[in-house]
């Protein structure tokens, strides 16, 4: 039933922002290889300047596309809709594809924090059987819809900061009766600033991913704008706060890499904090997992009613759930879970950044293709500002793909490696039976 103030059936703005919050971030946790990588100078410069190139363009992006074409599947029609259905379905092929590689991370994620507390637990093929717990527990939450996936997300979202917040507090305490000594800026003698920066990039990378939900969405004209910003600043400052926390009171950067937010919460509060950063960090993983499922599973089902894919993907229930395409998916990252993947993060950077730049040459091409389309959110300028958006964007995925040449996956360069993947995309195409769309 509709209020006088929104759909209850619908997500709003708020879980809208923590789901956003989840698809792109989950919390500090992945921050310490940066530190470690590039010391604390440079890691807030990354942290500051990157979402000026990357994320806040994106957002941008998303907030006028999102706003204009508010349809499930989001950036795979924003690019069906002004480059055609090869270049839709390559679009989505490219995040599917990369989804592979990052779905992987986060159920290893809560088993990694986990295991510091409860190695008995993970240890293995209990540690394989947690991340299937994990994949289940996401598709079940999911098959229950949008509005709830959203609202588990803010409360997890809530209950996941609440130890950093109790850190930068104990923080702030200790520099009031200890003073300000800060650990050196300067980067190690190990630095690896090409490494940071692609960290820093994964770290930022993922805003499109709210815009698959939209006709789950109340109002998508007025809340993906204003989504987009609330969740930038969010993540830029749950990023940063922590990161000048632990550097103000000193702690060397040579000591963080994967999961020293652990020791920094020993340090400053003891090891009933240290359990809470772990607990919170297991929780991220269950979180992250969850909302990309939110967002991914749309990808399916909305290729399905274009008649590109199986129609049994289309099915939806009563509350609007793609399930099969739910079910399809979650077996799918389920079976991925038994290789060994690491944080191939080169291979999703250029699979995630080709998507992205496919997106940003839609929103060039549909000022031009359909200038009198209604945009209740329009970015500043005309044209040539619109293209200038996509360039920071570009610029840095280039980067991406020149730092990761050295990097082999099953034999070949990791560069090489992704763009198979992406032309086995048009392969797909050619194969595909032909269908007329369900709607």
């Amino acid at each position: 039933m509709a209020r006088a103030n929104g759909n209850t059936n619908k997500m709003r703005l708020l879980p809208l922002v923590a789901a956003t919050y989840f698809m792109v971030s989950g919390g500090p946790y992945g921050l310490e290889d940066i530190i470690g990588m590039a010391g604390y100078g440079w890691a807030l410069l990354l942290l500051f300047a990157v979402p000026l190139l990357w994320s806040l363009p994106t957002s941008l992006m998303v907030g006028e596309l999102a706003a204009a074409l508010p349809f499930d599947g989001g950036f795979y029609h924003w690019v069906r809709e002004a480059l055609g259905p090869f270049w839709g379905f390559q679009e989505a092929w490219l995040s599917l594809a990369a989804s592979v590689f990052d779905m992987a991370i986060y159920p290893t994620t809560f088993v990694l924090y986990l295991s510091r507390v409860a190695p008995e637990l993970t240890s293995g093929h209990r540690g394989l059987l947690l991340k299937l717990a994990i994949v289940t527990i996401s598709a079940l939450w999911n098959l229950r819809g949008a509005v709830s996936v959203g609202l588990g997300s803010a409360r997890m979202m809530a209950i996941s900061l609440s130890p950093f917040v109790v850190l930068i507090a104990l923080v702030l305490w200790h520099l009031i009766r200890h003073g300000i000594a800060p650990a050196a800026a300067g980067a190690p003698a190990s630095a690896d600033i090409s490494g940071a920066i692609a960290i820093t990039m994964w770290n930022y990378m993922g805003w499109d991913n709210a815009s698959t939900i939209a006709q789950e969405v109340d109002e998508p004209q007025r809340a993906y704008p204003r989504a987009m910003l609330a969740s930038t600043l969010t993540v830029m400052c749950v990023y940063m706060l922590p990161l000048v926390g632990v550097w103000m009171v000193g702690i060397p950067a040579a000591r963080f890499s994967t999961g020293a937010w652990v020791d920094a919460a020993m340090l400053m509060g003891g090891p009933v904090l240290a359990l809470a950063v772990v607990l919170s960090g297991s929780l991220d993983g269950l979180g992250t997992f969850n909302a990309l499922t939110l967002s991914l599973t749309r990808l399916p089902s909305a290729m399905a009613e274009d008649g590109l894919l199986p129609r049994v993907l289309a099915r939806r229930w009563s509350n609007g759930v793609p399930w099969v395409s739910v079910i399809a998916c979650s077996i799918g990252w389920a079976l991925a879970l038994g290789f060994t993947f690491e944080r191939l993060i080169s291979i999703d950077l250029v699979l995630y950044g080709a998507a992205l730049v496919l997106e940003f040459v839609a929103l060039a091409v549909l000022r031009v293709k359909a200038p009198a389309m209604p945009r209740p959110f329009r970015i500043p300028g005309g044209l040539a500002a619109t293209i200038a958006l996509g360039v920071g964007p570009a610029a840095l995925i280039a980067f991406a793909l020149w730092t990761a040449r050295g990097e082999r996956v099953a034999g070949l360069p990791a560069p090489a490696f992704a763009a198979l993947i992406a032309l086995l995309g048009a392969v797909v195409y050619a194969l595909r039976p032909r269908r007329p769309p369900t709607h």
